[in-house]
């Protein structure tokens, strides 16, 4: 049986798989939200993913705006043990951080290496 793998199928959308949507929103409320967070440290992959996020700042909000589009079910499908509620609440959190005039761009340059 020849399983394919599901891409999102938006722009950036394979990026996005590639990273992973809770990798993701976990990274991006370290960056915006709470530096303390370091979930997303414990995934093997975490240098690969972030260099991927690095290099697709320009979907970074329209993901985040998606995020509470999709089925908690298959948020809580993560190796970080976060559920489809929490992503979806940490993903609200980010927009808001990024909806305030001071904010900077989401993506800022930081890498695991570095912290």
């Amino acid at each position: 049986m020849n399983k394919r793998r599901h891409t999102f199928t938006f722009e950036g959308g394979e990026q996005l798989t590639t990273i992973g949507v809770t990798f993701f929103v976990s990274y991006s409320y370290y960056l915006h939200v709470d530096a303390t967070y370091r979930c997303w440290e414990s995934i093997k992959t975490k240098t690969s993913r972030v260099s991927t996020i690095n290099s697709s700042r320009q979907h970074h909000r329209a993901w985040l705006e998606r995020v509470g589009q999709m089925g908690d079910a298959n948020l809580s499908k993560n190796h970080l043990g976060l559920d489809g509620v929490k992503v979806k609440a940490m993903a609200r959190a980010i927009l808001e951080v990024l909806a305030r005039p001071d904010a900077q761009s989401i993506g800022a340059s930081l890498s695991p290496e570095s912290t």
